[in-house]
């Protein structure tokens, strides 16, 4: 299991570095009512991990019926072949429709949800600086229209990519890049939960790991698993190219264990947060197939999913019908 994953904050006081920002959110949460937000900040600095908290704080046992998260980055890069693929939105794509329309339909529909045992619900927006101009247009009229009711979170790594509309009716709180000592804190509690040693790795080591994440706590804690799996000493420069090795370990184990929502997740993290082309995915899967389980099976998956990309092929749908071949072909 990544431990990003593992060890993702549940709670206001697991996120660590952001306590200005951080007192303003818990205390909306306590006051059970919430301004619209702009969220912004760099990757691994815990915005949305500050979304999910507040959702617990005010419905607790209700947050999930009451927060809706939209993954903008994948919508606006995938496209309608997403929405018509994804279980949460399927019912409400329209294949005739743009996919601007379809945005503007599934953001109205969520917004007008009546909220469960609530005075509102929460619609946020992950990589909000994906929205393009006429998705923020006709977001800003849905707020209008809904405000009462529900609440609108955009979560963006730059403010900049929002428009003045928008921008002006939201509360901008930003997440800054987390100090070096912060993160070496997160990672040595991390290491003494899983019973490493600083012998194993050193301060020096873990400095290291802190000043090459740039404030990420989630690529340095991405750097720590694979430094505590080695056996030598780390090397930072292998470590950011092991990092994408790591990746592509923890998607080939959600293959086999036939869970094709985390797969399907991590493949997408490759791809939007890392910027590796289908080809690239389906080359890392290979690698490590060969080297986790050499089937043969696989290879011709893999040798099919690749000529598909060739003729063209969607590089998202390729790449899940790549994985869905796998699990049922190998580890069904």
């Amino acid at each position: 299991m990544l431990w990003i994953e593992k060890y993702r904050p549940e709670k206001f006081e697991d996120i660590y570095g952001q306590e200005e920002v951080i007192s303003h959110i818990e205390g909306f949460g306590r006051s059970k009512n919430i301004p619209h937000m702009l969220l912004f900040g760099p990757h691994g600095t815990g915005k949305t991990c500050a979304v999910q908290s507040l959702a617990k704080e005010i419905y607790g046992d209700y947050s999930d019926e009451n927060l809706s998260v939209i993954q903008a980055g994948i919508l606006f890069t995938q496209g309608k072949t997403w929405l018509e693929n994804e279980e949460r939105f399927s019912h409400l794509y329209k294949k005739e429709d743009s996919l601007i329309n379809n945005f503007k339909h599934i953001v109205k529909w969520y917004a007008s949800m009546r909220p469960f045992e609530a005075d509102f619900k929460i619609l946020a927006f992950e990589e909000a600086d994906m929205l393009p101009f006429a998705a923020q247009a006709a977001l800003r009229r849905i707020m209008e229209k809904y405000s009462r009711t529900c609440r609108f979170i955009l979560l963006t790594r730059r403010s900049s990519t929002i428009i003045p509309a928008i921008y002006s009716r939201c509360l901008p709180l930003f997440f800054k890049p987390l100090p070096n000592e912060t993160v070496v804190r997160i990672m040595k509690e991390i290491m003494k939960k899983e019973e490493i040693s600083g012998d194993k790795i050193p301060d020096d080591d873990l400095d290291l790991i802190a000043e090459f994440s740039k404030g990420d706590c989630r690529k340095a804690i991405t750097y720590l698993q694979i430094t505590a799996a080695k056996s030598d000493e780390a090397d930072i420069i292998e470590l950011s190219r092991s990092e994408i090795s790591s990746l592509s370990a923890a998607l080939f184990m959600s293959i086999k264990a036939a869970d094709f929502a985390k797969s399907k997740q991590t493949a997408e993290m490759m791809m939007i947060e890392y910027g590796l082309s289908a080809g690239e995915v389906i080359n890392e899967i290979s690698k490590t197939a060969r080297r986790e389980y050499n089937d043969p099976r696989i290879a011709l998956i893999l040798g099919d999913a690749d000529y598909s990309l060739t003729e063209a092929g969607n590089e998202y749908l390729q790449i899940n019908a790549l994985i869905s071949n796998i699990i049922s072909e190998v580890f069904n």
